[in-house]
């Protein structure tokens, strides 16, 4: 079985950094890409960033691309999302994404359960 914890999300002021992770966990599981989602309130589900596990290769959406950061830890099955230069319309609910044989695109296979990133101005 494969679960997908997320940590980091919170509140922070506009300009202002935050780091998410993403852990993995069930037996021997090694996605082929993952990444991260968000979902603003009265809006659709959005692809932010997601990483190919063995490559590295990244994508971003333009709306984040030389703010955010996605980047992976093999070892510790686990993916992070640096977040700078934060913006009010980043405020989201953030989640994380794995895909088993594909690259992160719906269908999703597994999902975490959401953190919440609130931007003030």
């Amino acid at each position: 079985q494969v679960q997908l914890v997320e940590s980091g999300g919170g509140l922070v002021q506009a300009g202002g950094s935050l780091r998410l992770s993403c852990l993995a966990s069930g037996r021997s599981f090694r996605p082929y890409s993952m990444g991260w989602f968000r979902q603003a309130p009265g809006k659709e589900r959005a692809l932010v960033a997601h990483i190919i596990w063995s490559a590295g290769n990244t994508y971003y959406a333009d709306s984040v691309k030389g703010r955010f950061t996605i980047s992976r830890d093999n070892a510790k099955n686990t993916v992070y999302l640096q977040m700078n230069s934060l913006k009010t319309e980043d405020t989201a609910v953030y989640y994380c994404a794995a895909n088993r044989f594909r690259v992160l695109a719906s269908p999703v296979d597994y999902w975490g359960q959401g953190t919440q990133v609130t931007v003030s101005s």
